[in-house]
């Protein structure tokens, strides 16, 4: 049973808590991307609406070839969480990071990770399944930040090196 948000009373501590389980996604997002060594797939644009005093609108959103996260602000003043994936046909390490990402998605919003359930900010009316082809639409966007996000060398691929040296 889905439960309603009393608009005057719940809504901000709701707000509050996407928010926060949005940021907490969106940085184990880049950990994840920062391991990827081709620098091609480490490429987000950012868009970061500035505080409207209009209801309805993007709060942060960020767009790589791989994922796509969006934290919005609905015309009922309540904030949702819509995502989506680029589809991997072999198994290795994006398949790896997408899965992740999704399990992540799930495991941060899922009812009891705080206290104020959040289970329904996540939104499926529309998923972005070709996430590249949205990333290399909006490139020449001016709405949005281009930024690399930088290579960080896993505990594993250290040890690789390590061993062949």
């Amino acid at each position: 049973m889905k439960q309603q948000l009393n608009v005057n009373s719940d809504i901000v501590p709701y707000n509050k808590t996407v928010q926060k389980a949005y940021f907490t996604i969106l940085k184990e997002v880049k950990a994840m991307l920062a391991t990827i060594e081709h620098e091609e797939l480490r490429y987000t644009l950012i868009r970061e609406d500035k505080p409207r005093t209009v209801i309805g609108h993007v709060i942060y959103e960020i767009v790589n070839p791989l994922i796509y996260l969006r934290l919005e602000e609905h015309s009922d003043g309540i904030y949702s969480i819509h995502f989506g994936i680029e589809p991997i046909e072999r198994l290795g390490q994006l398949t790896d990071i997408t899965t992740r990402f999704l399990r992540l998605l799930y495991k941060v919003t899922t009812l009891g990770a705080f206290p104020v359930d959040i289970e329904s900010c996540i939104r499926t009316d529309w998923f972005v399944h070709n996430v590249s082809g949205l990333y290399e639409y909006l490139e020449e966007s001016e709405k949005y930040t281009f930024k690399i996000i930088p290579y960080k060398v896993t505990a594993s691929k250290r040890k690789q090196m390590k061993a062949v040296a």
